[in-house]
């Protein structure tokens, strides 16, 4: 193993309550670091925040939403977090609002001891976000840390197979998923107060032999209700730890990153990533090339 590898990490998911309006955006972006700040002193060294964690989520106009949103990586926010990472020689993801030029994304970004490291901008916009956003162009990268290879993905992106299953062939040690998962209509939540998206999130770990670490937000913002049941799931899909749909909360999990590199091996005969039919998917689907990133 790399010895420059830190194994293993602390996982901290924050669920809270950030809200819309300029009002709120200091408090947001405050409230978010106390928490943050909690997470650290419990020897947390991987934090994951909301999607939008310092704007909140439903704007009125795309107006509002321009204001609300930050160049990425100069913009003020980015640089808190930044600040906040190198101090503590942490890690941490977070949802903002990103500006570029007249356009707008849903972002998130990662930022480390060694400063901004890079972003991911939503691919699969949801509801009213197709009125405010563009559609994310970065596609799915993976970044390599010395605590292992980090993907994210936001939200509505956990409903589409193909995004976690991306990030896996790149060889992403952890999925940091931030989320604005909202209610919709019922049922809700199951016997044992899983949500839908809990369901997806435990199902993309478990076929991709990723960890993930989802973090949602909890409240209402503007009349939408949101569903918080954050969690963290182990390389075989099962809860490593989750949140209930009301409480604020941080959620911990002590896990070895890399561990994930030889988790598809399942058996003697069975490999996840090896058993694709690749063959037949490519044809099917009208590909004339693939490419499959070995762990």
């Amino acid at each position: 193993m790399d010895k420059t590898k830190i194994s293993p990490v602390k996982v901290a998911v924050i669920q809270f309550d950030p809200q819309v309006g300029m009002e709120n955006r200091d408090r947001n972006l405050r409230h978010g670091l106390n928490l943050a700040q909690q997470a650290v002193e419990n020897g947390a060294n991987l934090i994951v925040m909301p999607e939008l964690a310092n704007t909140g989520y439903l704007f009125t106009h795309r107006k509002e939403a321009f204001e609300h949103a930050e160049e990425v990586p100069n913009g003020p926010s980015v640089q808190i977090w930044k600040d906040f990472a190198r101090k503590h020689s942490i890690y941490l993801v977070a949802g903002v609002a990103e500006k570029d030029g007249v356009r707008l994304y849903d972002s998130s970004v990662l930022v480390g001891p060694e400063g901004f490291i890079g972003k991911y901008r939503k691919a699969h916009l949801w509801n009213l976000e197709k009125l405010w956003f563009t559609p994310g162009d970065t596609g799915f990268p993976v970044f390599e840390t010395p605590i292992g290879r980090i993907g994210m993905l936001i939200c509505w992106d956990i409903w589409f197979p193909e995004v976690s299953r991306i990030l896996a062939q790149q060889g992403a040690d952890i999925i940091c998923s931030v989320n604005n998962w909202v209610w919709t209509p019922p049922p809700l939540f199951d016997e044992s107060g899983k949500c839908m998206a809990s369901y997806l999130t435990m199902t993309a770990s478990h076929v991709n032999n990723v960890y993930i670490a989802a973090a949602n937000r909890i409240g209402t913002d503007r009349g939408e209700r949101f569903l918080g049941c954050s969690l963290i799931t182990g390389i075989n899909g099962w809860p490593i730890t989750s949140a209930g749909a009301e409480e604020e909360t941080i959620l911990y999990a002590e896990i070895d990153l890399v561990a994930a590199r030889g988790a598809p091996i399942w058996n003697k005969h069975n490999d996840l990533l090896r058993d694709r039919r690749v063959d037949i998917y490519d044809e099917m689907l009208g590909y004339t090339t693939h490419c499959s990133f070995p762990r």
